[in-house]
């Protein structure tokens, strides 16, 4: 596992926990990152004395999100370099739609789906920020702890782009609050996640890591094969109700838009409303 970019803690017996530690860039993902969280939610799910996994971050944003960089210059290859094969895609350099629809289905899709099947309960700690591909890595977590300062947003669609990969959006807001969150790409407070029900609890900041922890020891404390199976009735009901051929379907549209955007200023996303990177070269 990559050290510099994720910790892997076990604070107390039962209890494994996963840090994002690229504070520096605001925890943003990129290919590195993702497998490195991958690795680390692999180590947790194969060791038996692991009953419960915290994700957190450090400094002070969850994380911004796609590391944009990265996305629009150097993703494919990237992903030809870290991924250790999450999926059963390749074919991340080929030219077209071919490499970054592979890309994507491993770095964004097919790794969120294993870290939301893991068969071990989840928790997501949220502080600052959580941005756009930031929101799928709280969103495949089972349960959600929001520091009072949270924020969330999905701000894809200024940038061309229907929602980030993995589009939970209805299954976490319900669908006209998910269409008022994407079309409008306001950042919510931790307050209203809550009261829409996306996070099971709101804490002060200096509480996150200690309820979180504190809640982790509860749902370890019960057995092991009854937490595991109590997730899998959830997972599979929210299956059979269509939410993994909805995420599925919603990647094809993200794609679609990829595109679209490849065809009006050549990369994956409409980057002329980032000022950062408007006089980035074209690929």
């Amino acid at each position: 596992m990559t050290e510099a970019l994720v910790r892997y803690e076990t604070p107390v017996p039962g209890v494994a926990r996963v840090v994002l530690a690229r504070s520096e860039k605001h925890n943003s993902l990129n290919p590195a990152l993702i497998f490195a969280i991958n690795e680390a939610f692999d180590r947790a799910t194969r060791d038996d004395s692991v009953k419960v996994i915290i994700l957190a971050a450090d400094g002070r944003n969850f994380s911004a999100g796609h590391d944009i960089a990265d996305t629009c210059e150097d993703y494919q290859q990237a992903m030809q370099d870290s991924s250790p094969g999450v999926s059963t895609w390749s074919g991340f350099l080929e030219p077209g739609a071919h490499g970054w629809y592979a890309s994507e289905k491993e770095g964004y899709l097919e790794s969120a789906r294993r870290i939301r099947n893991c068969s071990k309960p989840t928790i997501c700690a949220v502080q600052g920020k959580c941005i756009a591909g930031a929101l799928i890595y709280a969103w495949v977590c089972d349960l959600i702890i929001a520091a009072d300062n949270a924020q969330f947003s999905d701000p894809v669609v200024d940038f061309g782009v229907s929602g980030v990969e993995w589009l939970a959006h209805p299954w976490e807001l319900g669908a006209r609050k998910a269409k008022e969150f994407l079309f409008t790409a306001d950042a919510w407070n931790a307050e209203e996640a809550h009261r829409l029900g996306m996070v099971n609890h709101v804490v002060p900041l200096a509480d996150l890591e200690g309820f979180a922890l504190t809640m982790a020891q509860k749902i370890a404390g019960k057995p092991a094969f009854a937490l595991k199976l109590a997730k899998e009735a959830v997972n599979k009901t929210l299956d059979i109700q269509g939410q993994m051929n909805a995420i599925d379907q919603a990647f094809s549209l993200h794609h679609l838009c990829h595109q679209q955007n490849f065809r009006l200023f050549g990369y994956g996303m409409d980057t002329s409303n980032l000022p950062h990177m408007a006089s980035a070269p074209k690929k």
